[in-house]
């Protein structure tokens, strides 16, 4: 069955784009690689896919796109027909991406209003090998999403774009995977938003060392450093100029994705962290609104 295989970038229309410009190139650790007056793209250093981050000027900050990967154009069309046929509204059919990076594919809005892209055939970018203690994002990671109905929500992604259960927290967040990683998407109950979006590090070392270099520029952690019982990853969360939540994040278990078994965590204070040692909490984060760009097309 074709369906998605990977996290590709996520776009965000940003108020401040010159503040949110310099955070991820400065800070953050990205590397920025096209621009125009308006938007700006960025990749890691440790991965080859193509951008990471599409930064655009906005009127309001909010989520422009998230874009995921199939395997071939054969996929992508498949995809479309499950997506129109589940009643998802097309922003546009699948065809040739004039964006850096190029491709094929199709975007649509989730059930929730949230949108996607779907595309094959980017461009693959340049990587190189990264060394213990550079404190530099490898790849992303994974996305965190809040739905008003996060049970549809879940049975969207699985049945419609392939992804498969890994773990529950309880009843209300789950991970799901699209390839050996634990999880590249979790969904969490709340208006339908943007939770979070993580990116890996090449060590637990890596992370400390990120979020020293955040701190010393004026971004502390806002929860964390601790390590998560589902996917059994270590993090640190932190919120870029715009109010973003991003993540700095190690060690995510690989997973047989077919023979993976799901399990239901017991939600408690060590299974949200099990180190117990982190400052914050899931209350110290962003509070969850409705994103003002729900069902409406970005300009690009």
């Amino acid at each position: 069955m074709s369906r998605v295989t990977e996290i590709r970038f996520v776009g965000y229309g940003v108020e401040d784009f010159d503040a949110e410009r310099a955070f991820y190139a400065d800070d953050w650790g990205l590397v920025e690689v096209a621009a125009d007056a308006d938007t700006a793209w960025f990749k890691t250093h440790g991965h080859d896919e193509h951008h990471v981050v599409r930064l655009h000027r906005s009127s309001s900050n909010c989520v422009e796109v998230i874009a995921l990967a199939a395997d071939s154009r054969a996929d992508v069309d498949a995809l479309q027909v499950r997506v129109a046929g589940a009643g998802c509204k097309l922003i546009h059919e699948a065809r040739e991406l004039t964006g850096p990076g190029g491709g094929y594919g199709f975007r649509f809005f989730s059930p929730d209003g949230l949108p996607f892209e779907v595309s094959c055939d980017v461009a693959r970018g340049d990587r190189r090998d990264m060394q213990r203690w550079e404190g530099m994002p490898v790849k992303i990671s994974h996305i965190v999403l809040h739905s008003p109905d996060h049970q549809a929500a879940v049975k969207f992604f699985v049945d419609v774009l392939g992804f498969r259960v890994s773990d529950w927290l309880g009843d209300f967040m789950c991970f799901l995977r699209c390839n050996s990683a634990h999880h590249r998407l979790a969904i969490l109950p709340g208006p339908p938003c943007l939770n979070h979006v993580a990116y890996d590090m090449l060590t637990v070392d890596d992370m400390f060392r990120g979020a020293s270099r955040l701190k010393k520029r004026g971004t502390d952690i806002r929860w964390g450093p601790g390590r998560h019982t589902a996917g059994n990853n270590t993090f640190s969360y932190f919120t870029t100029p715009g109010g973003f939540a991003v993540e700095y994040t190690s060690e995510l278990d690989e997973v047989d994705f077919d023979a993976h078994v799901d399990q239901v965590h017991v939600p408690g204070p060590q299974v949200m962290d099990q180190w117990g040692t982190g400052v914050g909490g899931p209350q110290t984060m962003p509070h969850p609104h409705a994103d003002p760009c729900l069902f409406r097309p970005a300009e690009l």
